[in-house]
């Protein structure tokens, strides 16, 4: 279970990371912006793509160098930043595992293709990282944790982004380059924390001392990552901001129930999340939560959409259409980035 980051934004950049797409269909009609996309996350990025989606393939389904240079998704349901956030899930992969299978990938690329070819196009390739959520959700909100008891909520955001930093920065030693991290979603609105506490609206004081810590720390590392780092570019998405903005203004994006989901068991529908063989609604586009925990498709659409070519108030520095244009120009033994068009 998670919360927040940009499933749909994966099938929104799609066909820019796709070498044989376009708009008909007959690969010719559209520049890429970016060789590929590598995906790291939760359960709101991994596939599970039951429903044949023409998504980002899972590190599971991918096997020939061609196909990994093109895009993976390493994300996985209960994943944390911490190890061992979502243990109560057994076939987890927490987010260190990820970023070793993305080094496998590495592995298998370079064994088949010149290095030079592989660190650039890793380096002009978008790495998305939807992470944090769970470590609140599956961890210190849970009665079988004690990290409550360790740790104060100041004490744990900067635990998270100590572990979070170095992460990255394994990512970035290994080639990445051009970093989208989305930050958490408001875990007081999501059914599942309004069923639990018998709210009727959100939870102000979890996200005023869990949310905000985390996602503030979250744009500082930013900040010092690309002060520090001047040859990666990372980005900050604001998921929170443009999530309420949503549930601020529901009637605006023609949504009529935001304290309920769609599917599932119990007050708020957000007891049991959507069980197998459970009835959804009948009007899912009128709906903010798909289930207990996450959105619904059109929320996802609303907010990639926003990631994507919005402004400074949910991406900083820049968003996610300006990263994938900049391009790496190497000077002498030191590299810096520029933003063009690509050429064909």
């Amino acid at each position: 279970m998670a919360f927040f980051s940009f499933p749909f934004f994966l099938l929104l950049l799609l066909p820019f990371c796709s070498p044989d797409s376009s708009p008909d269909g007959g690969g010719q009609g559209r520049k890429e912006l970016v060789p590929a996309m590598f995906i790291f996350g939760d359960s709101l990025i991994d596939n599970a793509n039951l429903l044949g989606l023409p998504l980002i393939p899972a590190h599971s389904e991918t096997s020939t160098a061609y196909e990994l240079l093109h895009g993976v998704n390493y994300a996985s349901a209960a994943a944390g930043i911490l190890d061992i956030t979502g243990q109560n899930f057994m076939a987890r992969i927490p987010f260190n595992e990820q970023i070793k299978n993305f080094e496998s990938t590495l592995n298998q690329i370079t064994g088949n293709l010149s290095a030079d070819t592989v660190a650039r196009s890793i380096g002009d390739s978008i790495f998305f990282i939807g992470m944090g959520s769970n470590d609140y959700l599956n961890n210190y909100l849970m009665p079988n944790y004690n990290t409550r008891i360790q740790y104060n909520p100041n004490q744990f955001s900067d635990l998270l982004i100590q572990h979070y930093s170095h992460q990255l920065t394994s990512l970035y030693n290994l080639g990445a380059r051009k970093f989208v991290l989305s930050g958490v979603g408001s875990l007081g609105c999501i059914p599942s924390i309004l069923a639990q506490n018998m709210l009727t609206q959100c939870s102000q004081e979890i996200d005023q001392s869990l949310v905000h810590p985390f996602n503030s720390k979250m744009k500082l590392m930013v900040d010092r990552f690309n002060q520090n780092l001047t040859a990666a570019k990372f980005t900050y998405i604001d998921t929170y901001h443009i999530f309420m903005e949503i549930i601020n203004n529901p009637g605006t994006y023609g949504f009529n129930v935001t304290d309920s989901g769609c599917c599932g068991v119990g007050r708020n529908n957000g007891q049991f999340t959507c069980l197998p063989y459970e009835t959804p609604c009948s009007n899912r586009e009128q709906y903010v939560f798909w289930d207990a925990f996450h959105p619904t498709a059109k929320v996802n659409v609303l907010m990639a959409k926003k990631a994507f070519a919005g402004g400074g108030d949910v991406a900083h520095p820049i968003n996610i259409e300006q990263l994938a244009k900049l391009k790496l120009i190497q000077f002498n033994n030191s590299y810096s980035y520029i933003e063009q068009e690509r050429g064909d």
